[in-house]
């Protein structure tokens, strides 16, 4: 009874009290949908007409039976919203400090933010419009568990990417509902989606680690891809592939069917002949897809399910997509019972996945039933759990001597010069004040130090810094992948300036992050100058002799040599 009224309460947020209808989801929770029929309240508006008795365009789960790690003990409630280029998402959960978390509110709204800015590269006043109406519904929704705007995590993805006018729509946001929306990059999605992933499979991960795999998600406007060779990430590419893009680019082609599934199969094989060069396809056996597509073809086609994954055999999949295929959107949306929006882009979405399921080897598809919330949740917890955090550690290490191999790196050197760095790093603790964060970053650089030589090697360090700057690095987000570039920069001749852009452009604490770890990788570097890695460092000693320092500089002057005590 108590669980009756909460979803109540939630509803008149809403504004959705009509027609409330219960349906079973997959396994991880129930959800209660509102469907809207037409009315004219704000949150209730949708782009088409509702079909009555069908769940609609707001929706919210009010019942979770399912808590990730185990129960929250002193949990705290956080919550995330993601807008994206089909809707506007946003979960609420309890989440305790090991990484475990309870999910307590699902909600959305579909928003054609893509449909904008594919199209003209702008984000409509309307579209603007109906955002702000759906987050003001969700700041509500977010007060009634106790989290305020400015503590909620909110972030965009691939559509406001790519938006002209993205600065001033997040502005607006800002003034009008009190949230600020953090833009991220394509690379930060893979690492929340690989976090996601990694969570859903739990004990299973090490199973699929033991082949080569792919995880995919397609969305409105874009597909993730994450190549993994035994587990070891080797690639993350974002493609510009995703359902609102491609129905967009077909309607003004004035193209019918027949010319989506061509264009389709061109764009899927263009980047298949791509990837290959980081992975053979062929040999893939895991295929791993995550988000709303897939979830509805674990739901219709699925043959086992596990706790937080499904398992789709091969075949079933192609039949469902070839049967969609017949299908017109309307039929969609009256056979299978989904929202309109969700109807549009299953097609296309299915296509896509058939594709790229298609060049590899893969008898099955695994789909996680999580998404990048879930991802984001994890690490906002900062708990991604001690053996995912390490595996995490590994991926990152794995991409960044992905990108050294594509550049031809010397890779002994760059190895032997990373272990002189972290010893550094390690023993000299107490002198430099760093953490976690910064010791893979002087990790990363200490790998990356020597790329520029694939360019030329005269003034190579500004070469390494123009890749790495231009490259993806998984698990580092923008700003951490500038500070690895200085670090490269700084390896080596010039030291930090107040006329170099890129280390000026750094807030100050991260500039006194670069000064710091590139003292340390320069005298790692120095080390090996041979590149024969006959030294290794055993002990590090620190002393201090001020009157030597006060009394040795004339002896520097006067014979050219700088007096060192041993």
């Amino acid at each position: 009874m108590a669980r009756v009224a909460r979803i109540a309460s939630v509803a008149r947020f809403a504004g959705c009290l009509k027609n409330l209808k219960r349906e079973t989801m997959p396994p991880l929770y129930i959800e209660a949908r509102y469907p809207c029929h037409v009315c004219q309240n704000l949150m209730c508006f949708v782009r088409k007409p509702c079909v009555p008795l069908l769940p609609q365009a707001y929706w919210i789960s009010a019942v979770q039976t399912h808590s990730v790690s185990g129960g929250c003990v002193d949990a705290k409630t956080e919550a995330v919203i993601e807008i994206g280029s089909t809707g506007i998402r946003a979960l609420v959960a309890n989440v305790s400090g090991d990484g475990g978390y309870e999910v307590l509110e699902r909600a959305g709204k579909p928003v054609a933010l893509g449909r904008d800015v594919f199209m003209t590269g702008l984000v409509s006043r309307e579209s603007t419009r109906e955002c702000i109406a759906v987050l003001r519904g969700f700041r509500e929704l977010l007060r009634a568990y106790g989290v305020e705007p400015g503590a909620a995590r909110v972030i965009a993805t691939s559509a406001l990417r790519e938006a002209e006018n993205r600065d001033a729509f997040v502005d607006r946001v800002a003034m009008r509902t009190g949230f600020r929306v953090d833009v991220i990059e394509a690379i930060e999605e893979s690492h929340y989606m690989y976090l996601a992933v990694q969570r859903a499979l739990g004990g299973d991960a090490r199973f699929f680690s033991r082949t080569n795999s792919i995880i995919i998600e397609v969305g409105g406007g874009s597909t993730e891809l994450m190549l993994l060779r035994r587990g070891r990430i080797v690639a993350a590419h974002s493609l510009r592939l995703g359902t609102i893009r491609v129905d967009e680019q077909s309607k003004a082609a004035m193209g019918s069917s027949g010319y989506l599934m061509r264009f389709l199969a061109d764009s899927v094989r263009t980047s298949c002949d791509s990837l290959e060069d980081d992975l053979p396809l062929g040999g893939v056996r895991s295929f791993i897809v995550i988000g709303t597509d897939a979830r509805f073809a674990a739901r219709v086609a699925g043959s086992e399910s596990r706790l937080d994954y499904t398992i789709v055999p091969r075949e079933a999949f192609f039949t469902l997509v070839d049967r969609l295929k017949g299908l017109s959107v309307d039929n969609i949306v009256a056979e299978f019972r989904v929202p309109y929006s969700e109807a549009e882009a299953l097609i296309p979405g299915l296509v896509i996945t058939a594709l790229f399921l298609e060049r590899t080897g893969a008898e099955e598809l695994i789909v996680p039933l999580v998404s990048l919330r879930d991802g984001l949740l994890i690490a906002m917890s900062g708990g991604a759990g001690s053996d995912i955090e390490a595996e995490l550690h590994k991926q990152v290490v794995a991409s960044v001597i992905g990108l050294g191999r594509r550049y031809h790196f010397d890779e002994h050197h760059a190895v032997h010069v990373a272990e002189h760095a972290l010893f550094m790093f390690d023993h000299l603790k107490e002198s430099h004040g760093m953490g976690r964060r910064e010791r893979l970053l002087l990790e990363a650089a200490a790998y990356l130090h020597d790329i520029g030589n694939f360019i030329r090697t005269s003034g190579h360090q500004r070469h390494s810094e123009y890749i790495v700057l231009n490259s993806e690095i998984f698990g580092l987000q923008r700003n951490e992948l500038t500070i690895v570039a200085n670090l490269v920069r700084y390896h080596r001749k010039a030291s930090p300036s107040p006329s170099h852009s890129n280390y000026m452009s750094l807030p100050r604490e991260d500039r006194a992050v670069v000064l710091k770890l590139a003292a340390i990788l320069r005298v790692a570097d120095a080390l090996d100058r041979g590149h024969t890695q006959r030294l290794k460092l055993v002990e590090l000693d620190m002393k201090e002799d001020h009157s030597l320092a006060e009394k040795s500089d004339m002896f520097e002057d006067v014979f050219g040599l700088k007096v060192v005590v041993i």
